[in-house]
């Protein structure tokens, strides 16, 4: 399925990709540690949707709504959730699955752990390009919005069914053609 995708995806990855190299200066592909199947670590990709080195001066923070570290063809992309695209060649490796939690970096795993101890029920599975999470919640942009994330992945996981993914897929679709995305 994922190299289908990134098959007839093609086109629109070369359109994105003159996008972002026309809008600002950077790579295409945006590269990040991310803490995926039992804690293991592996490199996600996306289109890159920030300013190169927006961290630099804050370290790892969460994106926020009207961010100002997004480029302009950042926020179409994060709006119509094209920017996780990319992510198809991390299913095609195994890294990711299609639909499963969300993968996030160490530093947050790791404030997370010790806020919510059962956080790590999250790493027993493939994390997704889209889940659960992202279909029925809001963007996590603080510690304290993760307990809603949570309570989403942990019924994803104790529901998982070919039918459910189905569900999800077609939700995922539905945002992106509503520009939903954050």
């Amino acid at each position: 399925v994922s190299f289908l995708g990134l098959i007839i995806m093609l086109p629109i990855f070369i359109f994105v990709a003159i996008l972002i190299k026309l809008s600002s200066k950077g790579p295409i592909i945006f590269k990040q540690q991310r803490i995926g199947l039992n804690g293991k670590s592996f490199m996600v990709h996306k289109f890159r949707t920030m300013y190169i080195d927006s961290e630099k001066n804050t370290g790892p923070v969460w994106a926020k709504k009207n961010d100002p570290r997004i480029t302009s063809i950042g926020n179409i992309l994060r709006k119509t959730r094209l920017d996780e695209f990319p992510q198809l060649y991390d299913v095609l490796i195994g890294n990711m699955s299609i639909v499963g939690p969300r993968p996030e970096r160490s530093f947050f795993v790791n404030q997370l752990k010790e806020k919510f101890p059962y956080y790590v029920r999250r790493l027993n599975v493939r994390p997704g390009i889209t889940g659960w999470a992202q279909v029925m919640g809001d963007y996590d942009t603080t510690l304290d919005n993760v307990d809603n994330k949570l309570k989403l992945d942990f019924y994803y996981i104790e529901n998982i069914s070919i039918w459910l993914d189905f569900k999800i897929m077609i939700l995922t679709f539905w945002i992106m053609l509503k520009g939903g995305g954050h």
